[in-house]
């Protein structure tokens, strides 16, 4: 551990922080921070929205208002993505979970061969277990063996080109992992469960078949998932699925079929609209993003041997940083004086344990400053 470095760092930090409101020290992993303007909007709008006098919560999903709200959450979405019309967006429920089943069940058909899956994680191992229930499927690369630290290079995979897609996780928020964007198109079409990474950067999104998120992480509040699909992948679904798990139904209905999450997609408006009016869209984003998280790795790298990054180097994750000290007593003893800060939602996942700092677009680089300042006075109060 350099002692020097760390107190320089701990004084230049302490002379230029000042408490930020409790609301953005939250690290949570998921539902995770809400951007301080978007919550302001939200306290208001439970009570009553400008626009109809009427509580959010109470808004019909057939009004005018919310026709207009699903029709800018979309028109958000591909301004940031710059998505062509070769793509369809719906606003679904259940989560990532859901699809995990539900994505199988559209798309592998007996037309091609099994899809592939990569197994990078807890919830990429989720997925694949949930698949393999509706269909057959292959493994196309398993990292348990290294205890979830590293990832594959997606072109580089054994994949079949007969395979109906290849499917893996952009993200892996347990492990604190992050798959490099895919260098180009793959003759397979490439599904990616990019819950806690997505907008959170620019993407090419003619690489991809499909994209799906659910909101709790970078778009808002728990109960709407966003997915973004190929319109060819839409013409492979069995006409004997279910029309309330038919993507194509969704499509075709504006995400209106049945009763949407109201509530949930009016934050998830409001929040792409911070992004693009506020923020400047994904390059602007994607910077902060980068020095938030190369600013904790240095400070926690800057500790040798008195932590433990799950992830090794080169697949280091910008959203979530998983980490330990190496001792459960001193992991407690940290996240209590983080709690007494007013810092929350640093508890590493009850599969891994340890520590996690999730830095999702809304935690500001002066929450990132604070969290940066404790690990630096626990540590030299211990040296």
């Amino acid at each position: 551990m350099c002692f020097d470095t760390l107190k320089a760092i701990h004084y230049r930090q302490r002379d230029r922080m000042a408490m930020p409101h409790p609301n953005t020290l939250n690290f949570s992993a998921g539902p995770g921070a809400l951007p301080a303007t978007v919550l302001a909007q939200v306290r208001d709008a439970i009570v009553e929205l400008p626009e109809t006098g009427v509580s959010v919560l109470g808004m019909s999903h057939r009004s005018d208002w919310f026709l207009s709200i699903l029709d800018e959450a979309e028109r958000n979405i591909r301004a940031l993505l710059g998505l062509s019309d070769r793509y369809g967006v719906s606003f679904l429920q259940g989560g990532s979970s859901l699809l995990f089943a539900t994505v199988p069940m559209n798309f592998a058909t007996p037309a091609f061969a099994p899809p592939e899956y990569v197994i990078s994680g807890y919830w990429s191992a989720r997925a694949s277990a949930e698949a393999g229930r509706a269909a057959a499927h292959r493994i196309a690369w398993d990292g348990q063996r290294s205890g979830f630290r590293e990832l594959p290079v997606l072109e580089q995979l054994d994949v079949d080109p007969r395979a109906a897609y290849l499917h893996y996780v952009s993200n892996e928020t347990i492990e604190g992992l992050q798959f490099a964007a895919p260098a180009h198109a793959s003759t397979v079409p490439l599904i990616a469960d990019m819950s806690s990474d997505f907008l959170s950067k620019p993407i090419v999104p003619e690489r991809f078949g499909m994209i799906y998120a659910h909101a709790q992480k970078n778009l808002g509040a728990a109960g709407v998932t966003v997915a973004v699909i190929d319109r060819e992948l839409l013409t492979r679904i069995p006409g004997s699925m279910p029309h309330i798990l038919d993507f194509r139904t969704q499509i075709a209905h504006g995400s209106n079929y049945n009763t949407p999450p109201v509530f949930a997609i009016y934050v998830l408006t409001l929040v792409t609209r911070w992004l693009r009016n506020d923020i400047g869209g994904l390059e602007k984003i994607q910077r902060i993003n980068e020095d938030k998280a190369e600013h904790l790795y240095a400070v926690l790298d800057e500790m040798g041997d008195a932590v433990t990054i799950h992830a090794r180097r080169p697949w280091r994750s910008r959203m979530n940083v998983a980490f330990t000290f190496g001792d459960a007593r001193l992991d407690r003893a940290f996240l209590d004086i983080a709690e007494a800060r007013g810092m929350r939602g640093l508890e590493g996942h009850r599969s891994l344990r340890g520590l996690r700092a999730s830095l999702y677009n809304a935690v500001t680089p002066q929450a990132v400053e604070t969290l940066c300042e404790t690990l630096i006075e626990f540590a030299l109060q211990r040296a």
